[in-house]
């Protein structure tokens, strides 16, 4: 894999400071690929897809990938959620997010506790989301079955076979979205990409290499 740079970084959301982590394509211009923003669950934070080389995967195959740090965790600590933890946050959360990082329309790369900012967002404005990726995000029973049908965005819905509740439950939810495929890692928990990388980055690239 080719030396990628991570640049860590900050950016301005609704007043707060946001922290991030970035990194580039080294693709040679003319190929146009979606940027990809990551985010993260409760336990963790960008750091994760620094260790894990997901930023370095995406940047190696010709994707701008931003990991942020989701307000009130990791270095993004002193930031306020604009709604309490659990509750789906307001869609222009993520869209003044994605504005102020140039990044419309990105991929989004959701676990956990960031479904409750994803969700609403894709299910309020589709046309700023190139892809979704969840992995085993929360707050998918909070919308309703014809909500999901009407967003034609590319999802690949992602969990371990090992996490009971959360994947199961987000897989039920998540199914209602029309062009949808299912990427069900064995043996893996919760955090699935963090039990097998390797399996995690083939399924997300080969996923990414089909968009249209």
């Amino acid at each position: 894999m080719a030396e990628v740079q991570i640049k860590e970084s900050t950016v301005k959301v609704s007043g707060q400071t946001l922290f991030f982590r970035e990194a580039l394509p080294s693709a040679a211009p003319g190929i146009s690929k979606p940027p990809v923003l990551l985010l993260h669950g409760i336990r963790f934070s960008s750091q994760e897809w620094q260790n894990l080389k997901t930023l370095h995967t995406l940047a190696a195959a010709g994707h701008r990938a931003v990991a942020l740090d989701l307000p009130g965790l990791g270095r993004s600590s002193d930031a306020v959620a604009p709604s309490p933890l659990g509750e789906p946050a307001p869609p222009g959360f993520l869209q003044e997010v994605l504005e102020s990082l140039n990044m419309v329309p990105a991929v989004l790369i959701s676990p956990s506790l960031s479904g409750m900012y994803t969700l609403p967002f894709l299910l309020n404005s589709p046309q700023s989301v190139a892809a979704y990726v969840p992995v085993a995000p929360i707050c998918t029973d909070k919308f309703s079955a014809q909500d999901y049908a009407q967003v034609q965005v590319p999802a690949l819905i992602v969990y371990g076979d090992k996490d009971e509740q959360l994947g199961e439950l987000s897989l039920r939810n998540l199914k209602n979205l029309p062009n949808h495929r299912v990427f069900c890692m064995k043996g893996a928990g919760h955090a699935c990409y963090l039990d097998d990388p390797d399996t995690w980055h083939q399924g997300l690239m080969g996923f990414l290499s089909s968009l249209k």
